[in-house]
């Protein structure tokens, strides 16, 4: 499968390698230094799933020597706010036969490709394992609480296309199931992000910690339940019928098999990034705004995150 991946951090880089060490055909898009870097060492994964590494067979800064290339499979692991701009661009590289596989966290970035890209070319994807970024091209698969679930929200795409694409990132030891019902999926991980990639930004600790601390649990009960609130007014359904059956299986299951990984969203404040704090709690708030549900545990949280995302950039 011809395969380009579009943003090669953390997930780009698992893709990529797993990919190209299967035996596709495997490009990809990043900043300079990136692209340099992976020229030179190529990409590597290390972690849970053992060492892997490869060459890849191009990368490049941008869309122009990927023009005409005819690509099976796009793969975008851009962070959500930049999913508009980057989709935008690779727009003219997706024909008939391409899709685009969205493997990103948090809400909206099916409605910002969907701008850019036709819908019955567009497959989302709920990725839950974690990884660290160690270097340019380089990974740490940390955790992973279950499969990488992709399917068309709205339909559109062949189911056995979707199931297909999930077959080659099987075969490549990337864990993965097709679904009808992806957006159920898609808001089970909002929910797990929102709960705790922001408060482990706040508080800098691993997941495992703040589900052990009192107070920090506290505030996640608060996060869940409004995350439901919201969801009834919207008449999204999701896989558990109501918060507390939610909270049973986050604490009882989900929580304890990723308890020593450290949010994303920390590396992106250390590292002095804009963070997705808006496509998480912030797009919470935002839905429960429109929809005249409060909020409140949400919006604090979504502020703080912004306060110490802006006391660190300013500190540079």
């Amino acid at each position: 499968m011809k395969t380009l991946v579009v943003g090669i951090g953390a997930l780009g880089t698992i893709f990529s390698c797993l990919l190209k060490e299967q035996g596709h055909e495997v490009a990809g898009i990043d900043r300079a230094p990136v692209v340099e870097s992976i020229r030179k060492q190529g990409v590597r994964v290390t972690g849970i799933w053992g060492d892997h590494s490869a060459m890849l067979d191009e990368v490049a800064e941008g869309v122009e020597p990927f023009r005409g290339r005819g690509f099976d499979l796009i793969i975008l692991t851009v962070k959500s706010f930049d999913t508009g701009a980057a989709t935008a661009q690779i727009a003219d590289l997706v024909g008939s036969g391409t899709r685009v596989v969205l493997a990103q966290n948090g809400y909206g970035n099916y409605e910002a490709a969907a701008k850019n890209i036709p819908e019955d070319r567009l497959i989302l994807g709920r990725v839950i394992f974690g990884a660290e970024t160690v270097g340019p091209g380089s990974s740490r698969v940390t955790v992973i609480a279950d499969d990488v679930v992709l399917g068309s929200p709205r339909s559109l795409v062949d189911y056995r296309e979707v199931e297909e694409i999930a077959r080659v990132f099987n075969d490549a030891a990337i864990p993965t199931r097709a679904s009808d019902q992806v957006m159920k999926y898609v808001w089970g991980k909002i929910i797990y992000n929102s709960a705790l990639n922001s408060l482990g930004a706040i508080l800098e600790v691993n997941y495992g910690k703040l589900a052990e601390i009192e107070y920090s649990r506290s505030i996640m009960d608060g996060i869940i339940g409004e995350i439901f609130d919201v969801l009834a007014a919207s008449g999204q359904e999701t896989l558990w019928p109501d918060a507390p059956a939610y909270r049973q299986e986050f604490y009882g299951r989900l929580v304890p098999v990723t308890a020593a990984h450290h949010a994303s969203m920390l590396q992106d404040i250390q590292r002095g990034r804009k963070t997705e704090i808006e496509a998480l709690n912030g797009a919470v708030v935002e839905l429960g705004s429109r929809l005249g549900v409060n909020t409140p545990v949400n919006r604090v949280v979504t502020e703080l995150v912004k306060a110490k995302e802006s006391l660190v950039i300013r500190q540079q």
